[in-house]
């Protein structure tokens, strides 16, 4: 099996990792009881929830893009260093990134966006040219 196949598997559970992180921080800010209920009048998150939000939204708006990447990739049979380490920097910045979001020490969260967008980059060279 490729190195994008592999990780393009091994990212539902970078995927679940976020969702976890997202409604662990949601129901500590809200409750268990709360999130179980349909949410009517929703006061705005703490600090921890909305960070959660954002980073589960931030790695949903580049997941799509590294699903369609490693799949063009395995039915093209185009995979190759550039590729594999387009795949690798990909995935294992998003993982950084997850605690990097919560920590406060400024630019460190976007270095390591600008690190997986690089990533995501080197595998599309890689696929498209």
């Amino acid at each position: 099996m490729s190195t994008e196949l592999t990780l393009l598997i091994w990212s539902a559970a970078l995927a679940f990792a976020y969702v976890l992180v997202q409604s662990t921080a949601y129901r500590l800010d809200y409750g268990i009881k709360y999130a179980g209920s349909q949410r009517d009048n929703e006061r705005p998150p703490n600090k921890w929830a909305a960070r959660g939000n954002r980073a589960l939204r931030n790695f949903l708006e580049t997941y799509g893009i590294f699903i369609a990447l490693a799949v063009a990739t395995e039915l093209s049979g185009r995979s190759d260093g550039l590729t594999q380490w387009g795949t690798q920097i990909w995935f294992w910045a998003r993982w950084v990134y997850i605690p990097a979001y919560f920590i406060d020490v400024p630019f460190v969260r976007s270095g390591v966006w600008t690190v997986s967008m690089i990533g995501l980059i080197l595998l599309f060279v890689g696929v498209a040219f």
